[in-house]
């Protein structure tokens, strides 16, 4: 069951973020690279967003390496929902959770 915008103000979420729980979660279908680091975000209800990955691309982080637009462009959704991408593409994610760098549904539909 869903919870109230107030409610979710009450426990410290800002304003946007607790309007989008107090909506209930969007399922995200797609995530499509751009050329220019950002992602057309696409959700269950055929919503489509755009999310700049641009900010999170630093060095010494562990976005770093998807400066690289051929690493970029291996993003996919995993079955947690979230926007993921392999570090090692010949490694399964699913059976080495350190491979993946992932972005939340959550901090997506937020931001967006």
């Amino acid at each position: 069951m869903s919870k109230s915008v107030e409610f979710y103000l009450s426990k410290g979420f800002d304003p946007k973020m607790a309007s989008y729980f107090a909506l209930g979660r969007k399922k995200l279908l797609s995530a499509m690279p751009n050329k220019n680091f950002t992602l057309t975000i696409t959700f269950e209800n055929d919503e489509k967003r755009i999310f700049d990955v641009k900010p999170y691309i630093k060095e010494n982080t562990i976005f770093e390496q998807l400066a690289d637009f051929d690493n970029f462009k291996r993003v996919y959704i995993d079955d947690s929902n979230n926007v993921c991408w392999d570090k090692n593409p010949e490694i399964d994610s699913e059976i080495e959770w350190n491979n993946k760098i992932d972005l939340s549904s959550a901090a997506i539909a937020v931001s967006l």
